[in-house]
């Protein structure tokens, strides 16, 4: 299921994401920018090593720090015949909260955009069985550093971008009906055997 991303929290510990729904993207995976990559596809992904000097996100990352919050996300794996999709969880099966960073933008029809990438970083052992790379998953008590509720410290930021521990998760096979962004619904997530 789709949330908004959360750029910062209102009183109390948790972040709320319906404060976000009217300033966010809405409803989709949106690029970060305007700009697009050599191979045509805009960016939704922004690479934790490097990202505070890279120039699509340097000023994202210091100043624009979100949480993206998913019940899961989805990895791919390749095996002799086929690709296998995977749902991948906090073990508990609780609400996981990526980094993000936003941005504003101006459209080419000349409309205010607002836009986010989900920060990714190496995998831990566990994801590393089904792709190269995966989300940043932040726990709770990092949120207010990351949001910018308490003063940034670079490279406390930057320690954020470490993999989420292995034992903290869990994956499993799911139908590929996944791989078409039409299909939305809770069955997605239903283990196939």
């Amino acid at each position: 299921m789709w949330r908004p991303p959360i750029r910062s929290r209102s009183s109390g510990t948790t972040p709320r994401p319906e404060n976000a729904a009217s300033t966010c993207c809405g409803g989709a995976w949106c690029p970060i920018g305007p700009r697009i990559s050599r191979s045509g596809f805009a960016n939704i992904n922004a690479k934790a090593e490097g990202i505070e000097s890279r120039p699509a996100f340097r000023e994202a990352f210091q100043r624009r720090r979100c949480l993206v919050p998913v019940d899961n996300f989805y990895e791919w794996k390749t095996t002799a015949t086929e690709k296998q999709p995977y749902a991948i969880a906090l073990a508990d099966r609780g609400l996981m909260a990526l980094a993000g960073l936003w941005e504003n933008w101006r459209s080419p029809a000349g409309e205010w955009v607002r836009s986010f990438a989900i920060v990714t970083t190496t995998p831990n052992d566990l994801c590393a069985e089904l792709h190269h790379r995966m989300p940043v998953v932040l726990g709770p008590e990092t949120w207010p550093a990351w949001l910018g509720e308490e003063p940034p410290n670079p490279s406390q930021l930057k320690a954020m971008l470490a993999p989420y521990p292995s034992d903290g998760m869990m994956y499993w096979p799911v139908s590929t009906r996944v791989g078409n962004v039409k299909n939305n619904d809770p069955s997605l997530v239903t283990p196939v055997c």
